[in-house]
């Protein structure tokens, strides 16, 4: 099965990113890929919560879901969103953060809402507090597939690998990371942590990832990490997009999967165990 990953330049208009996406989904299409996936905050991205409130929709009405939602149609692909900014209902005005798993027949197959939120201090320059503009969520989701089951999750969740060890026992095959990663943390900690969870479940890992500085019209910019990357169920790195924007495609063989498995059991022999005092 051939897969492409999208790494994007987003900016702060949806609708300058849905043409540049659409062209780059075309593409992958074209070389024969059947699985394409996009980063996170595919549609925007915006350090500016009143931007954001003036630019975002809800899902019901988002020009990106539903372009792409048509695009996966047109070319009968399986299409990962790997997120959207999207507006919600809730009292507090907080958006959702949102992966979209998209069938050939532009039917959305499993909506993610990213479960953990990036509230962190990197440096003392760099500072971030995702759950003030964005609600978490609290669901798991194994999407199914044609080619197999795929485990969503977005960003900093790959940090916490029990949510990655639960999909997997239920069943994934592939984990997807879209991200629009840090360069601090992503110098740091990108790759060893997406090769970590591909080892600890013996799963495929794909992570398509925002790369550069990102355009904004009317407040300060930010800058994401790139390197898209596939790693095999054994820990090693497929592809390593560095920080050109474009399609990146490859082969994946599933098979890898259950031979890793076979290799190191590590799923089930996993025991429980009491905590400590």
């Amino acid at each position: 099965m051939k897969a492409a990953l999208i790494q994007l330049n987003v900016s702060d208009d949806p609708v300058t990113n849905l043409g540049i996406t659409l062209d780059y989904v075309k593409e992958a299409a074209t070389a024969g890929a059947t699985f394409v996936l996009t980063p996170e905050v595919t549609n925007c991205i915006s350090t500016s919560r009143s931007h954001q409130r003036n630019v975002l929709q809800h899902e019901d009405d988002d020009i990106t879901l539903k372009a792409l939602r048509a695009a996966a149609k047109e070319h009968e692909i399986w299409l990962l969103i790997g997120s959207l900014a999207l507006k919600t209902t809730d009292d507090d005005g907080r958006f959702a953060n949102r992966s979209f798993m998209i069938s050939p027949a532009g039917e959305i197959v499993a909506r993610y809402d990213k479960i953990h939120m990036f509230d962190v201090q990197v440096t003392p320059e760099e500072t971030w507090r995702e759950s003030e503009g964005y609600r978490p969520g609290g669901q798991a989701v194994v999407a199914q597939t044609d080619f197999g089951k795929v485990g969503m999750t977005v960003c900093y969740d790959v940090r916490f690998p029990l949510l990655h060890n639960a999909l997997a026992r239920h069943g994934a095959q592939i984990l997807t990371v879209p991200a629009a990663f840090s360069p601090v943390t992503g110098d740091a900690h990108w790759h060893a942590l997406l090769r970590a969870r591909a080892i600890e479940t013996g799963c495929y890992v794909l992570a398509p990832a925002t790369t550069g500085e990102h355009a904004s019209a009317a407040h300060k910019t930010r800058k994401t990490y790139g390197h898209s990357l596939v790693v095999t169920p054994w820990g090693e790195v497929q592809i390593d997009a560095g920080t050109d924007p474009g399609v990146y495609i490859t082969d994946l063989d599933m098979g890898l999967v259950e031979e890793a498995r076979r290799k190191v059991p590590a799923l089930t022999n996993a025991r429980t165990f009491n905590g400590p005092g």
